[in-house]
């Protein structure tokens, strides 16, 4: 889940800020390549670059009509020293909320809701205080983050318990969606609805919580029943407040918002946490390969209609952006340095940063994953691929 709340882009707060030197640790860096007449040579020296620079260790993979290519370097647990591998699950934080979306709008296909339809009208008195209203809120302004509200993941003090050294006393508290709407709801909206853009993890929350409400089950249930299973992805789960990674898996490490240029800095082992603060803003498992078969099932249009696949590609700008770039359903989109226009979204969750991409055909795809929260880089490892 992403911890920051607005502007974010598809190479985001997890991927895209520029790692540091750091002599906290000994990683390994993936013997070069050969070349392969695919060209992902530059994209496996951008992951030896993430990883040369400080990260513990980054696992990526690629599809496109040449086959599959796999690229990793580093470590997947720092006390061992084992290598990273193919298939290793991961916490992809904020890329749960393409699989909300999509099952928002397969309800809007059915007719059991309308994406116009007010936040007041499925969660009546839910969003009040402060200026907040659900009633000039609509479901959709929650799925392209226009609606203003505010991101709870913001909160001083909800920040202080996940995000820094309170982490390691709280990483197993168990939140409620409920609980999760009311910290927002202690602060003034950060605009009005739709007269702006601001990334608010609290929409998708709201998000879920429709869900429960309109088909009467448990949003991870609706997701597993609608998506996980029809698409076979294995390796996808909804943890719940279940505190650990199922096998196969790395450890995930963070160093609590402490500077990793400071040798005096501590590298926290952080897999184990209670995903509950995150729920349907970002709570999910997943791997390298059921991120791009999903993706690509979706953009093909094998999990949405076609009015409703093009409402969600449907972008609004992002402040700061230029117009090539914005935010659909749950989706965002990013014009390259080489023209090329992808689709995707990022993910940071403590000890995890990682993003799922592809091109809008959805024929060319990628996924990776750096098991440390402190790292960047990531950006140019999409680079590095759709612009080879």
């Amino acid at each position: 889940m992403s911890v920051r709340t607005t502007r974010t882009a598809l190479v985001g707060v997890a991927v895209a800020t520029a790692l540091g030197a750091t002599s906290l640790t000994s990683t390994a860096v993936a013997a070069p390549t050969a070349p392969t007449p695919h060209g992902h040579r530059a994209t496996q020296a951008a992951i030896d670059d993430i990883v040369r620079n400080g990260a513990p260790g980054v696992v990526a993979e690629a599809r496109d009509r040449y086959g599959v290519w796999k690229g990793d370097a580093g470590v997947a647990d720092r006390d061992s020293g084992r290598k990273r591998r193919h298939n290793d699950r991961y916490r992809v934080a904020s890329i749960t909320k393409i699989f909300v979306s999509t099952v928002m709008l397969q309800l809007e296909a059915e007719g059991r809701l309308d994406l116009d339809d007010s936040v007041e009208k499925w969660l009546p008195g839910t969003v009040r205080g402060n200026g907040h209203d659900g009633r000039s809120i609509t479901l959709r302004r929650l799925l392209n983050h226009t609606s203003g509200i505010y991101d709870y993941t913001s909160d001083p003090d909800f920040r202080a318990t996940r995000n820094g050294p309170g982490f390691l006393e709280h990483r197993y508290d168990t939140w409620t969606p409920d609980q999760l709407v009311a910290v927002a709801m202690r602060h003034e909206p950060r605009f009005a609805p739709g007269t702006d853009w601001s990334y608010s993890n609290t929409n998708y929350v709201l998000a879920g919580l429709v869900i429960e409400k309109v088909t009467g089950r448990p949003y991870g249930s609706e997701t597993e029943r609608r998506i996980i299973r029809p698409l076979k992805l294995r390796a996808t789960s909804v943890p719940g407040t279940d505190v650990r990674l199922p096998r196969p898996s790395g450890r995930a490490y963070s160093t609590l918002g402490a500077d990793p240029a400071d040798p005096a800095t501590t590298i926290h082992d952080v897999t184990e946490l209670n995903p509950s603060g995150a729920w349907a803003a970002g709570e999910l498992i997943s791997d390298n390969a059921d991120l791009q078969r999903f993706l690509s099932a979706l953009l093909t249009g094998r999990l949405l209609p076609e009015r409703q696949l093009k409402e969600m590609t449907t972008a609004v700008p992002v402040d700061g952006s230029n117009a090539d770039d914005g935010y659909g359903l749950g989706l965002r989109t990013l014009k390259l340095s080489c023209g090329t226009q992808v689709w995707g979204h990022t993910g940071g969750i403590r000890g995890s940063s990682s993003f799922v991409a592809a091109d809008r055909s959805g024929t060319h795809t990628m996924a990776a994953n750096a098991n440390g929260d402190w790292t960047g880089g990531l950006g140019k490892v999409l680079e590095a691929e759709f612009c080879r």
